[in-house]
């Protein structure tokens, strides 16, 4: 047994799919957030104080954090003029959370030195939608700048209070402890049977096996068909395409009716499984695409593409390394089924031609029309019955 060459090579099969394997672990071992948008919108209209002119507060802040945030820093604020404004780009997931100053925010930081203070608030809006590890982080980052506000307020109150001879009512002595209170909203929540805010990031893994055992089984049984001619040949492509709507459509609906028997909330049934459909289907005509060029053999790439590609899908592009971000996951097909299911999942939309849904298609097309155009593969001799080896 031992002078067989693949008993000796196995060590080194298995340390070499070890380490392949091994490397999916990379993009999650130490996620580095860096320019996570988050929209600051002040909206304070100041107030005028005897003998010391007019006060802004919410503008202090705003030049405060200007001043602090650095190039490499791990948010990145923009400045936006109305909440408004701020709920819009949340909805449309281009911010990860908000921070809003409201009106009266200097009015009633002004009333802190007076007998009857009362405390300015700051509006906290967290994206929970947009991905579970990134909201929380935004939560930490947002909860923890309030603090810190807090802080600085406390002690320039003091040192007011210390200029007036140290007297303070019990009512300025409770406002002391919180200077500043904050609200929190999360908006896009994710519920409490979403598997965490992961719901669209779990679906993919059952779909994508589907797509790819579905592209195996129906290219199969083509290679093994005779074909005189390219018109039989067209036929037949065109016949496991049909037949791969087929399989989507199963796939798509049945895992969506799967995951709602198990509790997962589906908010938009038919919405959300012809959308998990049109994606089976797409992923189905790429594998089916490729197989029609490389054969069977070409499996492990799909494999690897799951394996590596998966661990991605649950981080934010702002958590990634360059590399992952611009070279693997930008590049990744599934990224868009992903987006599209948290739209549909969170934010309340319904299917529609939006940016993942048209990128899903265009995947779809173009892949179809390399499946046809492998036709034109040496196999046939005019005027003669070959067999043509789709194996090849």
């Amino acid at each position: 047994m031992f002078k067989n060459k693949l008993v000796i090579l196995s060590p080194v099969i298995v340390l070499i799919v070890v380490l392949i394997f091994g490397l999916t672990l990379v993009p999650s071992v130490k996620p580095t957030p860096k320019n996570v948008p988050i929209a600051f919108v002040n909206e304070d209209q100041g107030v005028e104080i005897p003998n010391q002119g007019h006060l802004n507060m919410g503008q202090t802040i705003t030049e405060m954090i200007q001043a602090k945030t650095e190039k490499e820093s791990p948010i990145k604020f923009i400045f936006i003029k109305s909440n408004d404004e701020a709920r819009k780009g949340l909805n449309n997931r281009e911010y990860y959370g908000a921070i809003v100053i409201p009106k009266d925010f200097s009015q009633k930081q002004a009333s802190l030195m007076s007998p009857s203070p009362t405390s300015p608030e700051i509006k906290l809006l967290v994206n929970q939608g947009m991905n579970t590890i990134a909201s929380t982080m935004v939560s930490n980052v947002l909860n923890g700048m309030v603090d810190n506000i807090n802080n600085n307020v406390r002690a320039q109150l003091l040192a007011g209070f210390e200029k007036q001879g140290g007297t303070v009512t019990t009512k300025q002595a409770a406002a002391l402890v919180s200077p500043i209170t904050k609200k929190v909203t999360n908006v896009n929540e994710v519920g409490t049977a979403s598997m965490n805010g992961n719901a669209p990031v779990s679906l993919f893994q059952p779909l994508w096996m589907a797509s790819i055992a579905g592209a195996a089984i129906l290219f199969l049984m083509v290679s093994k068909l005779p074909f005189a001619n390219r018109k039989e040949k067209l036929a037949a492509l065109v016949a496991q395409i049909l037949m791969g709507a087929v399989i989507a459509l199963v796939a798509g609906f049945g895992l969506t009716w799967m995951a709602e028997t198990i509790g997962v909330d589906i908010p938009q049934f038919g919405d959300i499984a012809l959308f998990l459909s049109l994606t089976c289907f797409s992923f189905f005509l790429m594998i089916s695409a490729v197989l029609s060029w490389t054969g069977i053999k070409g499996i492990p790439i799909f494999v690897l593409i799951l394996f590596f590609g998966a661990p991605l899908l649950a981080m934010a592009p702002e958590f990634m390394s360059s590399f992952y971000r611009d070279w693997i996951h930008s590049w990744l097909p599934m990224r868009f089924m992903v987006d599209g299911l948290r739209e549909l999942f969170f934010f309340g939309k319904g299917i529609s031609w939006n940016h993942p849904t048209s990128v899903i298609g265009w995947i779809g097309l173009v892949s179809m029309v390399v499946i046809f155009a492998s036709i034109a593969k040496p196999g046939i001799k005019k005027g003669t019955e070959t067999q043509i080896d789709l194996n090849s």
